[in-house]
């Protein structure tokens, strides 16, 4: 998950989904109830609940067998695309690793299905590689910073974002010529940030969090 998804916190999607409205016997419609939200204790609580299911180190395995055949899943995609722009695709995925593991997102999310997960839903962005955030000018005339592609978007559990922005990290990294240590530098800067990001919108409300931004200028996260 990013900041652009702007929750207060996260929630089970069990407990997320909204109170509808009910009819009375005599077929009018009621006004639907408040919906209600937790409190930051028991966002905590359930936090450790999850990372008592699954604990950090668990994040690292990899499933390696039974899964789908990569280029079966590109070819599944094809079917519903235009014929005469496919072969265009998959030639600019040829041009590196990096060209291929954008267009592959289908292929990553396969292998995450498979793999154990928090249960913190969220709405995910579904392809979160470094290519999908830029600058750009907002409605205000400002120019921000965020997620600008949402083509994939999907509920799912939050850590699938950020493995798919760690995971495009590496990959450019390598397809520029950087050493091992400093992709692991890198990557462990990126996770920090995700990390304490996340602990200080945790304590703000819906406002705040939907209006935190990133000053291009200055390189830094500041509130309105």
């Amino acid at each position: 998950m990013t900041p652009s998804a702007k929750p207060s916190g996260v929630v089970p999607a069990t407990d997320a989904a909204p109170r509808r409205a009910t009819r009375s016997r005599a077929g009018s419609r009621r006004r639907p109830s408040a919906q209600e939200h937790i409190g930051p204790a028991e966002r905590a609580a359930i936090g450790k609940t999850a990372r008592g299911r699954l604990p950090l180190e668990s994040h690292a395995d990899f499933v390696t067998t039974g899964g789908s055949d990569p280029l079966e899943l590109l070819e599944s995609q094809a079917l519903t695309r235009v014929p005469e722009l496919v072969p265009i695709r998959y030639g600019r995925m040829l041009a590196s690793p990096f060209s291929f593991y954008r267009g592959g997102a289908l292929v990553m999310a396969a292998d995450l299905a498979r793999t154990p997960n928090s249960r913190l839903q969220v709405q995910l962005c579904g392809d979160a590689h470094i290519s999908n955030f830029g600058s750009y000018a907002s409605p205000e005339r400002r120019i921000v910073f965020d997620i600008n592609d949402f083509d994939k978007t999907h509920p799912g559990p939050f850590e699938w974002d950020v493995k798919r922005l760690a995971a495009s990290l590496t990959v450019t990294g390598r397809d520029n010529g950087f050493s091992a240590k400093k992709r692991r530098m890198i990557l462990l800067a990126t996770a920090a940030a995700y990390r304490t990001s996340m602990v200080k919108f945790a304590g703000q409300g819906n406002l705040p969090v939907w209006y935190a931004q990133l000053d291009i200028e200055r390189g830094a996260v500041a509130d309105w």
